[in-house]
């Protein structure tokens, strides 16, 4: 196993990381700036206020993406199983 091979898996695990977290970090920053946008219309400064709505919709978002967030990773540990052989030998 080359310096090579190991950068790659490493690089290819956080690009695989980024995408299955993707669906609920994005869902959490479109709900945190809706509920500041509210805040700011409002001037209710509650810093407990959002919460409740985030934790719904990053809740949602796994229900939602939870099947395709699956996959992948299953998709990429069967690509990093069969791969082992090749690296050992």
């Amino acid at each position: 196993m080359n310096p090579e091979s190991v950068m790659t898996l490493g690089r290819h695990a956080m690009e695989i990381t980024l995408l299955i977290a993707a669906p609920m970090l994005l869902t959490a920053l479109a709900i945190g700036l809706l509920v500041s946008i509210f805040q700011a219309a409002t001037q209710i400064n509650e810093a407990t206020l959002s919460f409740i709505p985030k934790l719904v919709g990053i809740f949602v978002a796994l229900v939602i993406a939870g099947p395709w967030m699956l996959s992948v990773m299953l998709d990429y540990m069967r690509e990093v199983f069969g791969s082992i052989p090749g690296m050992v030998g």
